[in-house]
């Protein structure tokens, strides 16, 4: 069963932003960094979860993201071409550890695509062990 982050007992919401259309949210949750996309994203909101996530990391010194795609739908491999581009763009001196949770290993194969060699790691339906994993 899945439980949303803000079921779990102690995680305190720091902040949250919402694009119009509820596809993106990124909040600061405890010490890590949730960004939560759901629907067919296209480069525009994939560039802006980017540009959240980085501001996030920067203004709070937490190195630690947990990226929630178990509502994301991908009927293309354009998202993760798009994602990879972003990823090549980023300041390679800001580190980042980033737990990627999908619904299916389409959704993995398209994550370790757009991701590359970053430091991450993909997890099936299991929020609980990305949580442990990026505390540990």
């Amino acid at each position: 069963m899945r439980r949303r982050l803000n079921e779990f007992p102690g995680m305190m919401l720091n902040g949250r932003e919402s694009m119009d259309n509820e596809q993106l949210w990124v909040e600061l949750v405890g010490g890590i960094i949730i960004a939560r996309i759901r629907g067919v994203p296209n480069e525009s909101l994939l560039r802006e979860c980017q540009r959240r996530v980085l501001q996030l990391v920067t203004d709070t010194g937490t190195p630690r993201a947990l990226y929630d795609a178990l509502e994301l739908e991908l009927p293309t491999v354009d998202p993760a071409l798009v994602q990879q581009r972003l990823e090549s763009e980023k300041d390679p001196s800001l580190q980042l550890r980033r737990a990627i949770v999908v619904p299916h290993s389409r959704g993995a194969f398209l994550a370790r695509l757009a991701f590359g060699e970053g430091d991450y790691r993909v997890f099936y339906n299991d929020i609980s062990a990305a949580i442990r994993w990026l505390e540990a």
